[in-house]
């Protein structure tokens, strides 16, 4: 497998025949809409060559409930665990339901272990930190939360529980620390994991309540994996720049080697893309979209995409029909690449995307490149 850049005169048929493959597998794998618009600074990942697998690893995914069953079909022989975005905690203690069955039963049918998504999203639909604060330090609540979880793991067959609070007060650290602690307690003896998400932190004392109340020695202590959301440096309100950049990984990274085992991590692995409005204004919001869209908005305006080498990531300017400029950032089989070398230079555990409701086949074809999926069950 070899990724290659596209230069100036290069069409898809002409590649085909130089690397002996065709025009439609290169279509294909690359989920090119139009094989005749090839843009200068595209990515391909060209099939052919021995695989240079270096071991296995884990893969994690996040879906939500309504992801298309062609894309959960062709992704699932990748993922160890599947997480259906999520089971909403009510300060009651209680789980609001989600149509998961399809789900679950997709992810056994191929090996894939179903995990039960807790989140402290509220009624507004963000997270909501005094709904956390009442879940983790109300005993009561808690208590009822911890038998409902095992209820629905058991009436629904889930294998195990990720928990994913964000945005707790700071002064809950402890509390929530405690709170991992427990689920792992009562769900160990029934033979369940317990994993965690938590935020992308590059120092212990970095503030923001987004990132305070996560406690990386804690989760790496009690938890069985934790899921470091190394994404959204580039995100919906924020100015325009990369999703994911390698560099700021790297920082998460070695910090979370000084709390924690490499070996209980799993990186965060974004699959998405933003467009935004240029000049960007605070406020204004970015378009999300796949790669694949990113890569057929570039075709459709026949601009040149640009690889950013420190961050990893590749983007692109283009004017919209009003005369409006924009610029997308998006992850390409380059960023690929550089995100799954991360994984081995620090021997962690693997991966997890965020969200597989978006296909995108670069990231399986160099998957298979360098790894093997582990499967547990």
């Amino acid at each position: 497998m070899q990724i290659y850049v596209v230069k100036a005169g290069d069409t898809l048929c002409a590649l085909a025949r130089r690397f002996g493959t065709t025009a439609e597998e290169l279509a294909h794998l690359n989920q090119i809409a139009d094989p005749s618009r090839l843009v200068i600074g595209q990515s391909l990942v060209i099939p052919g060559g021995a695989a240079d697998v270096r071991g296995q690893i884990e893969v994690n995914a996040y879906v939500y409930p309504f992801v298309r069953t062609a894309v959960l079909t062709e992704s699932l022989p990748w993922f160890t665990a599947l997480c259906p975005f999520s089971h909403q905690a009510t300060a009651e203690g209680e789980l609001r339901p989600i149509d998961d069955r399809r789900l679950i039963e997709a992810a056994y049918a191929q090996a894939t272990v179903p995990l039960l998504t807790v989140t402290n999203i509220g009624d507004s639909g963000g997270f909501s930190s005094e709904l956390a604060h009442v879940l983790l330090t109300d005993e009561a609540v808690q208590t009822r939360l911890l038998e409902n979880i095992v209820r629905l793991i058991n009436e629904k067959s889930y294998y195990g529980l990720n928990i994913n609070f964000e945005y707790v007060y700071p002064f809950d650290r402890d509390a929530y620390s405690a709170f991992v602690a427990r689920a792992a307690k009562r769900l160990h003896p029934l033979g369940c994991p317990v994993s965690t998400a938590i935020a992308p932190k590059e120092s212990a004392d970095q503030q923001g309540i987004l990132y305070a109340a996560h406690d990386y020695r804690a989760h790496g202590l009690y938890a069985d994996r934790v899921i470091l959301m190394t994404y959204e440096w580039g995100y919906t309100y924020g100015a325009p720049q990369a999703v994911s950049p390698v560099n700021r990984i790297r920082r998460v990274l070695e910090y979370a080697l000084t709390e924690m085992l490499a070996g209980k991590i799993l990186m965060g692995f974004s699959n998405y893309a933003y467009d935004w409005t240029l000049p960007w204004k605070q406020g204004t919001a970015a378009r999300v979209l796949s790669n694949a869209g990113a890569q057929e908005l570039a075709a459709s305006r026949w601009t040149e995409i640009q690889y950013d080498q420190t961050a990893g990531a590749a983007w692109f300017n283009y004017t919209d029909t009003a005369g409006q400029r924009h610029v997308v950032w998006f992850e390409d089989a380059r960023s690929v690449r550089a995100r799954l070398a991360l994984v081995e230079e620090y021997g962690l555990a693997g991966i997890s995307i965020w969200t597989a409701d978006r296909l995108w086949r670069p990231v399986y074809a160099l998957l298979e490149e360098r790894f093997g999926v582990e499967k547990i069950i």
